[in-house]
Formats: structure tokens, sequence, C-alpha cells
């Protein structure tokens, strides 16, 4: 059975829990073995996951940054995203982005699921991904 560990930023707690219950909705029943993980937001996720690397098949990663008045949404989400690929690829895990990068709250809503939209949950597409990769492999053509 595989095993995955949500790593949840909590920083923006109303939206964060929308994604983790996506996830965990997604995740609960295929047979898997889910843990979870919170830390204060998306810039702790990449040592969190790294600190437990050889624990677990896979990792879903949720979180939320709002663009503010200042340049720190844009170092915050370039750093934290290229730290989560770079342990992905060194270390051949799926890591599934659940970080919403948003220019309003409103946005934010959007890709949690609070507010009514068009928009997938970023939680739910996360857990997609990651058994996706961690169920695919090469098929005989």
């Amino acid at each position: 059975m595989k095993r995955i560990l949500i790593i949840n930023a909590n920083y923006y707690n109303d939206i964060t829990k929308h994604l983790l219950n996506s996830a965990k909705f997604y995740l609960k029943n295929r047979k898997v073995v889910l843990n979870l993980m919170t830390v204060p937001g998306i810039f702790e996720i990449p040592i969190a996951i790294r600190r437990n690397i050889n624990k677990y098949d896979a990792f879903v990663a949720l979180g939320c940054v709002i663009k503010g008045k200042t340049p720190h949404f844009d170092l915050i989400c370039k750093t934290s995203f290229e730290s989560i690929s770079n342990l992905s690829i060194t270390y051949n895990k799926p890591i599934g982005n659940g970080i919403i990068t948003a220019l309003s709250m409103k946005q934010a809503y959007e890709r949690c699921g609070k507010k009514k939209s068009n928009k997938p949950n970023k939680g739910y597409e996360a857990s997609k991904a990651v058994l996706s990769i961690l169920n695919n492999g090469p098929k005989k053509i």
C-alpha cells in the first residue's frame, strides 16, 4: 500500500481547510496510507518534505499565497515551487502541488471551493495528479 503525506501550510487556514478536505476526500478510498503534517506557511513545505522523503511514496503540498504590495509574493512562490520541484526530481517522488497563488482573496476562495466557481479545487487536483503518477507506469505497446 502506498504512503502519502499531505503537508498543509495553514497561514490562510480558512482557505487551506477546503484544500485539505478535498485532498482527503479524493485519497481516502483509494487504498493509500494517508498522514498529515501542518506547517505555518508554504516556505516551510520543502523542508517538511525533505525530512520525510524516505518515509513516504508521495506528497501533496497544500497552501495559499495572496499577492500583496511588496515583492514577497514573487520571492516566496518562486523559491518554494523550485524547491518542491527539485525535491521531486532529485528523489524521484511525486509531489502534488496544491498551493494556490492568487491575486486576491476572491481568487483564492474560487480555487479552494469556498466560493462557487467553475475552477477546480487545487487540493483535489494535486491529489489526483499524485495518484496518477504513482499508479502509472510504462505499458508495452
